[in-house]
């Protein structure tokens, strides 16, 4: 079991948990993930870790209320337990030899991109965040991303706050501009990060994607993760638990994706119907 330490609401629908996970703590890296349970007869669900603190046992993960276990989680409070917490999964993020990186994160997806930009931050490169909303209500982890950032970029899509606009709009500028990364980090909604690749491209600037589809082992074995790269001409699969979650977004079959992860929707909403329905009548 796993205990919760601290709890915080970063929007209606985003929370960040602290779990007392020693281990896990001790070996994670930007980038890498893990699979919980909420309890016996909950699901697996994978949550990138969105940080560590070593020295006293914990780690952060942020989720947003989407589907049935993430409606259930919600209600979990400071001091309450968590049946499972296995970690860290996944290849770390590649951070070698990089000095000038544009880190992007959308919606949900910053809370992925902010220790990989803190990662790059603390090996001493330069750092140019670009985080993106459909609105100023939704806006997470601004302070965060600005302390580790040289630059800050924050875009809404309504214009409530920040810039007016997508996240290309800005990555678009500053590459036109003569801006020379070493690397794009673009972690987010599929298409986001379709787009993203598509605005480097002609510049011919380095793009890491991180890809979260469904998992159910984190082993590899189940498959559910798999997705379709671009590799010397030819297509071959691939999966994220192990491969991944870091793919080249060049090489990304962002389309077949995208139909993979609309194939489960209709799934999704139903069950999280029902976790809706079976709190409302426990007057949670």
């Amino acid at each position: 079991m796993y205990r919760i330490v601290r709890r915080r609401e970063l929007n209606p629908s985003m929370i960040q948990l602290e779990v007392e996970a020693p281990l896990v703590a001790r070996k994670a890296k930007p980038g890498q993930f893990i699979i919980l349970r909420v309890d016996e007869e909950g699901e697996r669900i994978p949550l990138t870790i969105a940080g560590t603190k070593p020295e006293e046992g914990t780690v952060k993960i942020i989720f947003q209320v989407v589907g049935a276990t993430t409606e259930q989680l919600k209600f979990k409070m400071e001091g309450d337990f968590l049946q499972d917490f296995a970690g860290p999964l996944g290849r770390p993020t590649e951070l070698e030899g990089k000095k000038n990186v544009c880190i992007i994160g959308g919606g949900a997806g910053c809370a992925i991109a902010m220790p990989v930009a803190e990662a790059f931050h603390a090996r001493g490169a330069k750092v140019t965040s670009i985080i993106g909303f459909r609105n100023k209500d939704l806006l997470i982890l601004e302070d965060e991303f600005r302390a580790c950032s040289d630059r800050l970029i924050v875009m809404t899509d309504d214009g409530s706050y920040g810039r007016h606009g997508n996240v290309t709009i800005p990555l678009k500028e500053m590459l036109e501009a003569g801006d020379n990364f070493d690397l794009v980090v673009a972690i987010g909604p599929l298409i986001m990060m379709k787009f993203v690749t598509l605005a480097a491209k002609p510049f011919g600037v380095p793009v890491t994607v991180s890809m979260n589809p469904i998992m159910i082992d984190g082993t590899g074995m189940c498959g559910g993760c798999r997705i379709t790269l671009v590799e010397d001409g030819k297509r071959v699969t691939r999966f994220a638990c192990v491969d991944g979650p870091d793919f080249d977004g060049y090489q990304v079959d962002f389309d077949e994706a995208m139909s993979r992860g609309r194939m489960y929707a209709d799934f999704e909403h139903h069950a999280y119907e029902q976790a809706c329905n079976l709190f409302e009548k426990e007057g949670k």
